[in-house]
């Protein structure tokens, strides 16, 4: 009886051991944060197994020098008015694991419009004839 409970203990332990978080990444969908809206912050572990794991709120612990985070989304208010966000990520498991970055706001409006096919080939039509003439 002994020796199962001892052999469950070891096994256990392993276990417990491979799933462990051994560092964290940011991973973010875009290079720049939307005023008047949740962005949000992915964040992945990396285990001591080789394999990757996503990290959220209840992982980890949000800090930001604006906005408000509800989960792994922060919060910008529209009016908002400097360049960026310093973002801090750190492990509740380890606090000595954690990520420190900036995320610069977005500038251009929303409003923008993107050039149609037709607009792109001709600039490349008269872009060819202008190389031509040099």
């Amino acid at each position: 009886m002994k020796q199962l409970l001892l052999f469950t203990f070891i096994i256990g332990s392993n276990f417990a051991k491979a799933q462990k978080v051994d560092s964290i990444f940011v991973n973010l969908y875009t290079d720049s944060l939307k005023k008047g809206t949740y962005n949000y912050i992915n964040i992945d572990g990396h285990l001591t197994n080789g394999r990757w794991l996503p990290l959220d709120s209840s992982d980890l612990i949000f800090t930001a020098s604006a906005g408000q985070f509800k989960g792994n989304n922060l919060w910008i208010d529209k009016d908002f008015k400097q360049e960026k966000v310093s973002i801090k990520v750190v492990l509740k498991s380890n606090p000595w694991q954690y990520k420190e970055f900036d995320i610069y706001i977005k500038q251009k409006p929303d409003n923008e419009q993107l050039k149609t096919t037709e607009q792109i080939l001709n600039e490349m039509k008269q872009s060819r004839k202008k190389n031509s003439r040099a």
